[in-house]
C-alpha cells in the first residue's frame, strides 16, 4: 500500500522529547534573558512574540489532552516537544536579474516580521551559475553574523528542466557554494537549454535531484531539500513529473518534499489605482505548448490566494497524499520588488558582468506597481523543529511538521491524532491496531494582535478534510482523489485565546489521513468537486481585484492513521 515510506516518522509515545535537554532557544524566546540584555532586533522580535501571545503562555502542550502528552511547553514556542519556527524559503536579492535588495535588507525585514529562518533563492541562470552563486555567499555569511536569531540558508531558484521553478537549498557548510554551483551548472533548465516539456528534460530534472541526494550521501553537504514553486502557475508541472521528483531519491532522505501551497506575489491582485491590478500570485497565465493538457483553465488561477493543486479538495495534492507518501505544502513571499517600497536599483553597474545589481538607493516615491511583500509580512510557513538550528529546520520540513497562514490569521496550531495510547502530529503517522478508536484534537491559538495591515484577523471557520490512503496510482498523471472530502466544519465564535476542537474518527479500519484548513469567512464557494466534497472552500480570485487582506486562509499538512 505504499505506507513503508513512513518509517522515518517515529512520532509516537510522546516523542521521547521529555528525556532530552531542551535545545538552546534564541535569546528573544528565552524568558530567562532580561529585556535589557537584548539587541534592538531581539527586543523587536520579543515584542512581536508577546503581542502574538507566544511568549511565556502560548499553547501549553497537553493542556487539553490529558495523559498521553510530552512535557509542558516551555516559553510558549514549544508544543509537542517541538519549537515552532516561522520562515520563508523563496526570497530574491540583487543577485537575481529581476531583483533589487541586498541580502541583509531581506534578512532585516524578515527578522522584523517574525521570521526565524529564511532561504535566499536567486534565479538560476548562466550569470548566476558563473558569478552570483559565489558572490552572494559572503553577503549571506554577514547576514548570519548580524542576525543571530534568524537562520539564513543559501539556496537558489532552480529552473526545473521541463517544468516550473523550485527552491533548492543546502545545510550551511564549507561546500555549500561548490555543491550549489555544480548543481546549477549541470542541471538548471535555463543554463542547459532544457526548458521544454520533453522526456529527456524530465529525466534531467530527476538526475539533478539524484545528484543532490548523492552529495548528502557522500557528506559533501549535511542536507539538501527541493520544494516546487508556484506549481500550477503555467500548467507545466504535470502530475507524473511531480511524482517523479518525489520518488527520485531514497524515501528516508527524500530531496523533493513538497510544493508551495500558496505562491508569493500576493499583493499583485490589489486593484487599481492602489495596486498593480494583476492576479494574486501573478497567476494570470494561460496554457502553452509545454502545459499539461489535462489541467482545466481554472487551474491557472489562485483560490483564496492558494494554488489550485492545494486549494481543490480531492484534487492533485490529495491524489498525492492518497498514495500514502509524504508531500508537503509551504507558503512564502517570492519577494523581488516590494509593494509600497521607496527603494530603486542603484545606478550604474552591469548585471551580466558583475552577477549583481548595485545596492538599492532611495527613489523618492512610493511604488504601488509592485506585487510582493517582505518575508513574513503576509505569508508564513511554520515548521516544528527539534531545536533552533539549520538541521532541525530541514528535518522539520522533511517530516512535514508544517502549517501555513496568510495575514497572521492564527498565532499557533497544535494538531494531533490519538489512539491506542499513542499520538502523532502534522506530517506523522499513527500506527494502531485495526478497529482502534482514534480522535483528532486541535488547539488553535487565535491571532494575538494586529497584522502588518493594522487589523486583528479573525478566524471564522475551520474544516477537517479526510481522505483514504488507496496506494500507488496506476496512472502517474492522476490528479483526483475521489475519497477526500470535508468531513466536519466548525464555526469559530471566539476572537481571542485558544480554541479547542476535537473530531472523532471512530474505529479506524482502513488507512487514512486528515488535514486542516480555515478562513476568515470573507469569501467562499462550492469546491470544484461539488458541495458534497467541499461545500464552502476558497473562491477563485478575481484577476485585477483581489485584495489579499480581505481573504485569509490557513492550511496544515496531513496526519496519517495507519491501522494494521
Amino acid at each position: 500500500m505504499g505506507h513503508g515510506h513512513h518509517h522515518h516518522h517515529s512520532h509516537e509515545h510522546g516523542h521521547g522529547h521529555e528525556h532530552e535537554a531542551v535545545p538552546a532557544l534564541p535569546a528573544a524566546f528565552d524568558t530567562s534573558v532580561p529585556d535589557e540584555a537584548l539587541t534592538p532586533e531581539q527586543q523587536s522580535r520579543r515584542s512581536l512574540l508577546r503581542r502574538a501571545g507566544l511568549l511565556g503562555a502560548g499553547l501549553a502542550a497537553g493542556s487539553v489532552l490529558g495523559q498521553a502528552t510530552p512535557a509542558a511547553a516551555t516559553n510558549g514556542r514549544r508544543t509537542n516537544g517541538f519549537l515552532w519556527l516561522a520562515g520563508d524559503h523563496h526570497i530574491h536579492t540583487q543577485y537575481s536579474s529581476d531583483g533589487k535588495y541586498r541580502v541583509v535588507d531581506q534578512v532585516r525585514q524578515g527578522a522584523g516580521h517574525g521570521m526565524d529562518w529564511l532561504v535566499i533563492t536567486d534565479h538560476g541562470s548562466a550569470t548566476h551559475a558563473k558569478i552570483g552563486v559565489e558572490k552572494v555567499n559572503p553577503d549571506i555569511k554577514e547576514a548570519r553574523a548580524a542576525y543571530k536569531d534568524t537562520l539564513v540558508f543559501q539556496g537558489l531558484e532552480w529552473n526545473i528542466p521541463a517544468a516550473e521553478h523550485g527552491t533548492v537549498f543546502v545545510h550551511p557548510g564549507k561546500n555549500e557554494v561548490s555543491v550549489l554551483k555544480q548543481f546549477e551548472t549541470d542541471y538548471d533548465g535555463s543554463v542547459k537549454g532544457a526548458s521544454d516539456s520533453t522526456p529527456a528534460n524530465e529525466a534531467l530534472a530527476v538526475a539533478g535531484l539524484a545528484f543532490l541526494g548523492e552529495q548528502v550521501r557522500r557528506r559533501k553537504v549535511k542536507d539538501a531539500l527541493m520544494l516546487a514553486n508556484h506549481p500550477a502557475r503555467r500548467g507545466v508541472d504535470s502530475p507524473h513529473e511531480i511524482r517523479a521528483w518525489r520518488d527520485a531519491t531514497d524515501p528516508s532522505r527524500q530531496i523533493a518534499v513538497g510544493f508551495e501551497g500558496a505562491p508569493g506575489h500576493q499583493a499583485a491582485g490589489l486593484p487599481a489605482p492602489l495596486g498593480m491590478a494583476r492576479a494574486r500570485g501573478i497567476y494570470d497565465n494561460n496554457p502553452s505548448a509545454n502545459s499539461f493538457a489535462g489541467y482545466p483553465l481554472e487551474s491557472y488561477r489562485t483560490w483564496g490566494g492558494f494554488d489550485w493543486m492545494t486549494a481543490t479538495v480531492g484534487g492533485l495534492w490529495d491524489s498525492l497524499l492518497a498514495e500514502g507518501k509524504p508531500w508537503w505544502i509551504t507558503a512564502n513571499s517570492d519577494s523581488h520588488q516590494v509593494y509600497a517600497d521607496t527603494a530603486v536599483r542603484g545606478p550604474g553597474g552591469d548585471f551580466n558582468a558583475n552577477g549583481r545589481y548595485e545596492d538599492p538607493v532611495y527613489g523618492g516615491k512610493i511604488d504601488i506597481t509592485q506585487g510582493d511583500y517582505w518575508p513574513g509580512q503576509y505569508s508564513r510557513t511554520h515548521v516544528g523543529a527539534d531545536g533552533f538550528d539549520y538541521a532541525a529546520v530541514m528535518d522539520g520540513i522533511r517530516a512535514g511538521r508544517i502549517w501555513v497562514d496568510h495575514g497572521q490569521l492564527l498565532s499557533g496550531l497544535d494538531a494531533r491524532v490519538l489512539g491506542g495510547g499513542r499520538w502523532a502530529t502534522l506530517g506523522g503517522a499513527l500506527h494502531v491496531k485495526k478497529g482502534t478508536n482514534v480522535t483528532l484534537t486541535v488547539d488553535v491559538a487565535l491571532a494575538g494582535g494586529p497584522n502588518w495591515a493594522g487589523f486583528v484577523p479573525k478566524l471564522a471557520r475551520m474544516d477537517v478534510i479526510q481522505g483514504d490512503v488507496t496506494g500507488p496510482v496506476p496512472d502517474k498523471d492522476t490528479f483526483t482523489a475521489p475519497t477526500a472530502k470535508v468531513v466536519r466544519s466548525y464555526e469559530v465564535n471566539k476572537s481571542t485565546g485558544v480554541v479547542r476542537l476535537s473530531y472523532e474518527l471512530g474505529r479506524v479500519d482502513r488507512p487514512l489521513y486528515v488535514r486542516l484548513r480555515g478562513s476568515d469567512g470573507n469569501r467562499s464557494a462550492v469546491g470544484a468537486m461539488g458541495a458534497t466534497v467541499d461545500p464552502a472552500g476558497p473562491a477563485i480570485d478575481v484577476v485585477g481585484d483581489a485584495d489579499p487582506w480581505r481573504d485569509l486562509w490557513f492550511y496544515s499538512n496531513p496526519v496519517w492513521v495507519l491501522p494494521s
